[in-house]
C-alpha cells in the first residue's frame, strides 16, 4: 500500500463515512486471562462514544509507511492452504460473525503477544464501496468499481489514571478521584486484505507497530506465518555499521555527510515528484551515491557485500529508516552536536598537535547554559 491509499481508507473512520456498525473484542488482563468478550453496536452508543472508537481504530493506520506501517505479503501456497490465511479469510468473510474464528484470533495474539499489564483487543469491519478514480485523478463519487471488504485490529494497552484532586461544584470541595481505567492508542494491530492499486489484495496486509524498535516479532509469525520486516531503528544501526566497516579508514566527516546529503536529495525528489508509490533504495542505487561521493570500487563492493548479509541482496530500504532528514548529528562518547543538514558548512575536523578537534564555526550569538558569552 501507500501513502495515498493509506490515507484513503483512514478517511473512511469517521461517523458519516464508515460502514462499521459495530466492533467486537475482548479484555486481557496481565495473568493473559479474557476476562470479558463484547461485541458492542456503535448504534447505541453515543456520538462522542462512537467518534472515540474510531479514532482508536484509525490509529492503527498512522505513522510512516515503512517505518511505523509495513507490508506483509503472503506466498501462493498460504493463500492456497494456509491455516493463518485461512483464519483471516473467515473473519474478513464472516465480517467478524463468526465466533470460533474470533476467538482463534484472540488465543492466537495473546499466546504470542509481549506487552506487560492489561490491554484490549478490538476488530472493526468495513466495506468500502471505491469510487471510480478517472484518468484525470478525479474520484467520480457516483460511481463505483468494487467493494472492498476489509476488518481492522487493534491492540491497546489500558492503564490507570494518575492519582489527582478534583473538584465537586455541587458540594464546593475538593476531593481524591478514584482511580480509573482508560484506554491508551493501540501499540499494534494490522488491516486484512490489503488495499492496493485501490483494490483488494489478498496477498497483502499491513500491520502496524507504534514502537519503530521493536515490531512484535512474535505476534508477526503467529498471526501471518512470514518472515517479520527488521524493525526500522535496527535498520538505521544495521546501515550505519555497513556504512562505516566499508569506507574503512577513509570514513571521513567529509564522505559520510556527502553520502547522508545524497541519500537527503533522493528523498527531496521523490517528495517532489509526487509519486504516490514509496520510495525503495536497493543495494545497488545505494552502491551508486558511495561511487559518486567518492567511494572507491573496493569500498562499494564491500558495502554491496554487507548489505546482502545484513537485508538480503535483493531487499529494498526505505531510505527514512537510515537517514534523518532533520538534523546532523555529530557525536563523542562525551560531546554531541546537532545541526540542521543545510549548515553542514559549519564543522570541519582536524588534527592539531595530534588532538583530533571538531571545530563548529560560529557565526550568530553563542550562549552557555542560556546566557550570551563573547568569543575573543
Amino acid at each position: 500500500m501507500n501513502e495515498k491509499e493509506i490515507s484513503e481508507i483512514r478517511r473512511r473512520f469517521r461517523a458519516d463515512r464508515s460502514n462499521i456498525t459495530y466492533v467486537r473484542g475482548c479484555y486481557v488482563n496481565e495473568k493473559r486471562e479474557i476476562l470479558s468478550e463484547f461485541n458492542q453496536s456503535l448504534a447505541l452508543l453515543s456520538q462522542e462514544e462512537n467518534e472515540k472508537f474510531l479514532t482508536i481504530l484509525k490509529r492503527t493506520l498512522s505513522g510512516t509507511l515503512g517505518k511505523n506501517l509495513l507490508d506483509l505479503s503472503f506466498t501462493t501456497q498460504q493463500v492456497v492452504s494456509g491455516a493463518e490465511h485461512k483464519l483471516l479469510m473467515a473473519l474478513r468473510d464472516s465480517a467478524l460473525k463468526d465466533p470460533d474464528a474470533v476467538h482463534a484470533l484472540f488465543q492466537a495474539i495473546i499466546s504470542s503477544l509481549v506487552m506487560e499489564g492489561s490491554y484490549l483487543i478490538l476488530l472493526a469491519c468495513d466495506a468500502y464501496d471505491i469510487p471510480y478514480r478517472g484518468k484525470d485523478d478525479e474520484i467520480q463519487a457516483d460511481a463505483s468499481s468494487e467493494v472492498y471488504t476489509y476488518f481492522l485490529c487493534s491492540i491497546c494497552p489500558i492503564k490507570p489514571t494518575k492519582p489527582a484532586l478534583g473538584y465537586d461544584m455541587q458540594e464546593n470541595v475538593f476531593h481524591d478521584l478514584r482511580t480509573d481505567w482508560v484506554v491508551s492508542p493501540p501499540v499494534c494491530g494490522f488491516l486484512f486484505p490489503a488495499f492496493d492499486d485501490r483494490s483488494t489484495n489478498l496477498y497483502g496486509a499491513l500491520y502496524y507497530t507504534k514502537d519503530v524498535k521493536e515490531g512484535q516479532d512474535a505476534l508477526v509469525e503467529t498471526l501471518f506465518h512470514t518472515q517479520p520486516p527488521m524493525p526500522a531503528a535496527a535498520q538505521k544501526e544495521s546501515f550505519q555499521t555497513i556504512l562505516g566497516d566499508a569506507l574503512g579508514d577513509e570514513s571521513s566527516y567529509q564522505v559520510v555527510q556527502a553520502v547522508h546529503g545524497e541519500l537527503r536529495d533522493i528523498l527531496e525528489e521523490h517528495k517532489a515528484s509526487r509519486d504516490p508509490q514509496p520510495l525503495v533504495l536497493s543495494k545497488e542505487a545505494v552502491g551508486r551515491v558511495l561511487a559518486d561521493c567518492g567511494a572507491t570500487e573496493e569500498q562499494v563492493d564491500a558495502f554491496a557485500s554487507g548489505y546482502a548479509a545484513s537485508f538480503g541482496a535483493d531487499a529494498g530500504l526505505h531510505p527514512r529508516n537510515v537517514v534523518d532528514t532533520k538534523q546532523l548529528e555529530i557525536a563523542t562518547a562525551d560531546v554531541t552536536i546537532r545541526l540542521s543538514p543545510d549548515r553542514s558548512d559549519l564543522v570541519e575536523t582536524r588534527v592539531i598537535d595530534g588532538a583530533r578537534y571538531i571545530l563548529v564555526r560560529a557565526e550568530d550569538q553563542v550562549t552557555v547554559n542560556g546566557v550570551p558569552i563573547h568569543i575573543s
